[in-house]
């Protein structure tokens, strides 16, 4: 959960086989062998979004079965973690796989109020949701 300052929430957007439309997601991917959930956000939030700000609090853990891109359905086990940085920096795809120049469309900072109602667009749909929490909790 990528929020800046003006408390925008950092959304990519993906299109793949397993979804009708397109749907904004976090930043993230998979863990590697011996690697921590917090070792992986930080090497994913690099690959995907070129930041290299500090990784915060977890903010939600869930399991979920579904597939993304080139995958089979499977129980995903998923960390969230809070990282805040400056809306000054700029966002570059570091380090895309084939596969995420294949199915990312773009990147979008997004207000709470943008969000609204919006829920079906967004994986998991909580997202809105959560973000409002942690700007509620943490003053983002």
């Amino acid at each position: 959960m990528i929020i800046n300052e003006q408390k925008q929430l950092l959304l990519f957007q993906y299109k793949d086989e397993h979804h009708a439309e397109p749907f904004w997601a976090t930043a993230g991917g998979e863990l590697r062998p011996g690697e921590s959930y917090l070792e992986a956000a930080k090497r994913e939030l690099y690959e995907e979004t070129g930041l290299d700000d500090a990784i915060g609090r977890m903010v939600m853990k869930r399991k979920e079965v579904f597939a993304v891109a080139r995958s089979v359905p499977a129980l995903w086990r998923e960390q969230y973690y809070l990282v805040q940085c400056s809306s000054q920096k700029t966002v570059f795809a570091a380090e895309w796989t084939e596969e995420e120049k294949s199915t990312i469309q773009q990147w979008k900072w997004w207000s709470l109020e943008e969000m609204d109602g919006k829920a079906h667009c967004f994986k998991p749909e909580c997202l809105p949701e959560l973000f409002g929490e942690i700007l509620s909790d943490s003053g983002a």
